[in-house]
């Protein structure tokens, strides 16, 4: 008979059936029943099946249970992106995540095991400098280590905790409101009006290279487009999918928007940046949380970055597209 409360198995990983506890139980039609989930198999361990934890991801209600006591480690590793990435300290930031990873095992381990993939894929950015150049050297290496620090989270949790906590959902389950394709519209036009004088009146445009050549132009444009995918499917789709398993929506929304935040400022939305980026990562989770879909959080993402394409190339050089207001 399915159970309404976590079982807790002999290793302490019950962060996944904590909140499977709390979604819709399986019918025996399903992969797996409701009654043999979070039970221990014939090696000894549970089954960590996050199938059901990750409809989780899209109810605002969930609440997870006893999520408070887990809030300090999942801080600490959203504080070390801050540190890395925000004021560019290094090991003191490397220091706080390993302090953090080592404090949520004590606590959790199913939330050790989630935190520890979200440390990974920070710690494989923090190998470089993220901030905007279009070098070809810097294009290459900077393209490579991000397209690691999606691919290790995802690789570990596929083949080492052999599970599918972190999926990227192209194809959504719901279609698509008024109120969300007018949304769409509204995103190109918010951008226009807020981006120029955000990067003009800060100088915050001065972070990213003028761009003095025909190939140096697709470059910024590739990677404005590349970084805007990426951001979503590191912190969305890896950051705030797991902690989801262990928060509530907006506490796991706010924890992702500090690791994205921090991201962003290095790249370059210095100055009074922070003030538009964390709108827009929180507004990111919720979006993703209430449609389901990767497709449409990055289509929204990269119709605001054609205008941050536009406008950082207009700052420079502002015969370039002048239909700016500012």
């Amino acid at each position: 008979m399915p159970s309404s409360t976590a079982v807790s198995d002999p290793d302490g990983d019950h962060g996944s059936t904590d909140i499977e506890a709390h979604v819709r139980p399986r019918r025996d039609g399903d992969r797996g029943t409701a009654s043999t989930r979070g039970a221990p198999n014939s090696a000894g361990s549970t089954n960590d099946r996050p199938a059901t934890a990750a409809d989780a991801v899209h109810d605002m209600d969930v609440v997870p249970p006893g999520w408070h006591r887990k809030l300090l480690p999942a801080f600490g590793v959203s504080l070390s992106a801050f540190l890395l990435f925000g004021i560019e300290v290094g090991w003191p930031g490397h220091a706080v995540l390993i302090v953090s990873l080592g404090a949520a095992y004590l606590v959790d381990r199913a939330l050790a095991k989630d935190l520890l993939l979200i440390g990974a894929g920070i710690t494989v950015v923090s190998t470089t400098s993220v901030a905007a150049d279009v070098s070809w050297d810097r294009f290459f290496t900077i393209g490579i280590v991000l397209a690691l620090a999606v691919a290790t989270p995802f690789l570990i949790d596929r083949l080492i905790y052999r599970r599918k906590a972190i999926r990227f959902p192209w194809r959504g389950h719901r279609k698509w409101t008024p109120v969300q394709k007018g949304y769409m519209l509204l995103v190109p036009f918010l951008g226009w009006l807020i981006l120029p004088f955000y990067f003009i009146r800060s100088g915050a445009y001065q972070n990213w290279p003028a761009i003095t050549d025909t190939s140096e132009l697709v470059r910024f444009f590739i990677g404005v487009n590349y970084v805007g995918t990426w951001d979503e499917l590191f912190f969305i789709c890896t950051c705030f999918v797991l902690l989801r398993r262990h928060f509530p929506m907006w506490t796991a929304n706010i924890l992702q928007a500090i690791i994205f935040v921090s991201f962003l400022y290095e790249l370059g939305y210095t100055h009074w940046g922070p003030l538009l980026t964390a709108p827009f990562a929180l507004l990111q989770g919720y979006i993703f949380t209430k449609t389901r879909s990767l497709t449409y959080v990055v289509i929204v993402h990269l119709l605001f970055d054609v205008i941050v394409f536009l406008a950082i190339v207009h700052s420079h050089n502002p015969d370039f597209f002048p239909y700016f207001l500012y």
